[in-house]
Protein backbone atom coordinates (compact mmCIF):
# COMPACT_ATOMS: atom_id res chain seq x y z
CA UNK A 1 0.00 0.00 0.00
CA UNK A 2 2.56 2.34 0.95
CA UNK A 3 6.52 2.94 1.24
CA UNK A 4 6.25 4.29 4.71
CA UNK A 5 7.22 2.57 7.86
CA UNK A 6 4.51 1.40 9.97
CA UNK A 7 5.90 4.22 12.39
CA UNK A 8 6.42 7.12 9.89
CA UNK A 9 2.96 9.68 9.46
CA UNK A 10 2.60 10.15 5.76
CA UNK A 11 3.30 14.23 6.48
CA UNK A 12 6.48 13.47 8.43
CA UNK A 13 8.46 13.13 5.42
CA UNK A 14 11.87 11.24 4.97
CA UNK A 15 15.82 11.75 5.60
CA UNK A 16 16.45 11.46 1.66
CA UNK A 17 16.06 15.40 2.09
CA UNK A 18 19.51 15.69 3.16
CA UNK A 19 20.51 14.47 -0.10
CA UNK A 20 21.44 18.07 -1.16
CA UNK A 21 23.89 17.59 1.69
CA UNK A 22 25.68 14.46 0.07
CA UNK A 23 25.66 16.43 -3.44
CA UNK A 24 27.41 19.68 -1.65
CA UNK A 25 29.83 17.15 0.08
CA UNK A 26 30.62 15.03 -3.91
CA UNK A 27 31.08 19.09 -5.15
CA UNK A 28 33.20 20.22 -2.37
CA UNK A 29 35.51 17.56 -2.27
CA UNK A 30 35.77 16.73 -6.12
CA UNK A 31 36.31 20.53 -6.57
CA UNK A 32 39.18 20.59 -3.70
CA UNK A 33 40.99 17.38 -4.97
CA UNK A 34 41.15 19.09 -8.32
CA UNK A 35 42.83 22.36 -7.02
CA UNK A 36 45.09 20.06 -5.03
CA UNK A 37 46.08 18.36 -8.41
CA UNK A 38 46.18 21.43 -10.00
CA UNK A 39 48.39 23.27 -7.58
CA UNK A 40 50.33 20.94 -5.61
CA UNK A 41 53.56 18.86 -6.31
CA UNK A 42 52.74 15.02 -6.03
CA UNK A 43 55.17 14.14 -2.71
CA UNK A 44 56.09 17.34 -2.01
CA UNK A 45 54.96 18.43 1.29
CA UNK A 46 53.79 22.38 1.44
CA UNK A 47 53.60 23.51 5.27
CA UNK A 48 50.10 25.68 6.38
CA UNK A 49 50.47 25.50 10.07
CA UNK A 50 53.36 23.86 12.10
CA UNK A 51 51.31 19.93 12.11
CA UNK A 52 49.46 20.52 8.94
CA UNK A 53 50.92 20.29 5.25
CA UNK A 54 49.17 20.13 2.38
CA UNK A 55 51.13 16.91 0.31
CA UNK A 56 49.28 15.56 -2.97
CA UNK A 57 49.34 11.67 -2.57
CA UNK A 58 47.47 8.89 -4.55
CA UNK A 59 45.92 6.08 -2.78
CA UNK A 60 45.34 2.81 -4.72
CA UNK A 61 43.78 1.03 -1.50
CA UNK A 62 42.02 1.52 0.97
CA UNK A 63 41.93 3.40 4.43
CA UNK A 64 45.56 3.82 5.85
CA UNK A 65 46.22 2.43 2.01
CA UNK A 66 45.07 -0.98 3.32
CA UNK A 67 45.67 -3.45 0.07
CA UNK A 68 47.36 -0.55 -2.06
CA UNK A 69 50.17 -3.25 -3.11
CA UNK A 70 47.62 -5.77 -4.56
CA UNK A 71 48.10 -5.57 -8.20
CA UNK A 72 44.95 -3.80 -8.97
CA UNK A 73 42.13 -5.79 -8.36
CA UNK A 74 41.55 -3.74 -5.50
CA UNK A 75 40.49 -0.78 -7.72
CA UNK A 76 37.50 -2.92 -8.82
CA UNK A 77 36.72 -4.64 -5.35
CA UNK A 78 36.71 -1.29 -3.39
CA UNK A 79 34.41 0.15 -6.11
CA UNK A 80 31.83 -2.25 -5.84
CA UNK A 81 31.93 -1.79 -2.23
CA UNK A 82 31.51 1.87 -2.62
CA UNK A 83 27.94 1.36 -4.70
CA UNK A 84 26.66 -1.17 -2.33
CA UNK A 85 27.48 0.85 0.37
CA UNK A 86 26.07 3.74 -1.22
CA UNK A 87 23.19 2.12 -2.20
CA UNK A 88 22.27 0.89 1.27
CA UNK A 89 22.37 4.76 2.22
CA UNK A 90 20.30 5.88 0.50
CA UNK A 91 17.78 2.83 1.08
CA UNK A 92 18.41 4.06 4.89
CA UNK A 93 18.18 7.88 4.51
CA UNK A 94 14.67 6.71 2.61
CA UNK A 95 13.20 4.41 5.26
CA UNK A 96 14.04 6.98 8.64
CA UNK A 97 11.75 9.66 9.34
CA UNK A 98 12.88 13.17 8.79
CA UNK A 99 11.99 13.94 12.31
CA UNK A 100 15.29 12.24 13.08
CA UNK A 101 17.71 14.62 11.84
CA UNK A 102 20.31 14.11 13.54
CA UNK A 103 20.67 10.06 11.98
CA UNK A 104 20.07 11.68 8.23
CA UNK A 105 22.47 14.29 8.88
CA UNK A 106 25.31 11.36 9.83
CA UNK A 107 23.75 9.34 6.80
CA UNK A 108 24.26 11.97 4.11
CA UNK A 109 27.55 13.07 4.99
CA UNK A 110 28.66 9.33 4.81
CA UNK A 111 27.52 8.90 1.43
CA UNK A 112 28.57 12.01 -0.07
CA UNK A 113 31.95 11.64 1.45
CA UNK A 114 31.80 7.64 -0.29
CA UNK A 115 30.58 8.85 -3.22
CA UNK A 116 33.11 11.20 -3.79
CA UNK A 117 35.66 8.98 -3.25
CA UNK A 118 33.74 5.99 -5.53
CA UNK A 119 34.11 9.17 -7.88
CA UNK A 120 38.24 9.03 -8.13
CA UNK A 121 38.46 5.26 -7.45
CA UNK A 122 36.63 4.46 -10.84
CA UNK A 123 37.66 7.54 -13.02
CA UNK A 124 40.97 7.68 -11.83
CA UNK A 125 41.76 4.38 -10.08
CA UNK A 126 42.89 6.00 -6.70
CA UNK A 127 41.79 8.14 -4.21
CA UNK A 128 42.90 11.72 -3.98
CA UNK A 129 44.43 12.63 -0.64
CA UNK A 130 45.91 16.34 0.06
CA UNK A 131 45.37 16.85 3.56
CA UNK A 132 48.47 15.56 5.72
CA UNK A 133 48.43 15.86 9.93
CA UNK A 134 51.57 15.34 11.93
CA UNK A 135 53.31 15.70 15.07
CA UNK A 136 56.76 16.12 14.74
CA UNK A 137 58.02 12.38 12.60
CA UNK A 138 54.56 10.76 13.47
CA UNK A 139 52.54 11.32 10.45
CA UNK A 140 48.77 10.22 10.33
CA UNK A 141 47.57 9.13 6.74
CA UNK A 142 46.75 11.87 4.07
CA UNK A 143 43.37 12.27 3.71
CA UNK A 144 40.56 14.39 1.77
CA UNK A 145 37.71 16.08 2.21
CA UNK A 146 35.03 12.61 1.20
CA UNK A 147 37.06 11.20 4.34
CA UNK A 148 36.61 13.63 6.69
CA UNK A 149 32.51 13.79 5.53
CA UNK A 150 32.76 9.93 6.83
CA UNK A 151 34.63 10.30 9.97
CA UNK A 152 32.02 12.97 10.97
CA UNK A 153 29.18 11.13 9.77
CA UNK A 154 29.90 7.83 11.36
CA UNK A 155 30.98 9.65 14.60
CA UNK A 156 27.42 11.44 14.14
CA UNK A 157 25.81 7.41 13.70
CA UNK A 158 27.90 6.28 16.89
CA UNK A 159 26.05 9.22 18.96
CA UNK A 160 23.15 8.67 17.63
CA UNK A 161 23.63 4.54 18.43
CA UNK A 162 24.44 5.81 21.64
CA UNK A 163 22.02 8.51 23.19
CA UNK A 164 19.35 9.17 20.94
CA UNK A 165 18.52 5.70 19.26
CA UNK A 166 17.43 4.05 23.04
CA UNK A 167 15.20 7.28 23.59
CA UNK A 168 13.58 6.82 20.21
CA UNK A 169 12.72 3.45 21.34
CA UNK A 170 12.02 4.17 24.89
CA UNK A 171 9.47 6.83 23.12
CA UNK A 172 7.80 4.21 20.59
CA UNK A 173 7.36 1.93 23.69
CA UNK A 174 5.36 4.57 25.18
CA UNK A 175 3.08 5.25 22.10
CA UNK A 176 2.13 1.69 21.77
Amino acid sequence: MSDLSENQKPDQGHCLIWGWLSLLIVLLDLGSKQLAVNYLQYGDPNPVIPFFDLTLLFNTGAAFSFLSEAGGWQRWFFVLIAVVVSVVLVVWLRRTPRIHWWLGLGLALILGGAIGNLYDRAVQGYVIDFISLHYGDYYFPAFNLADTAITIGAFILILDMLFLERKRSHSQEKSE
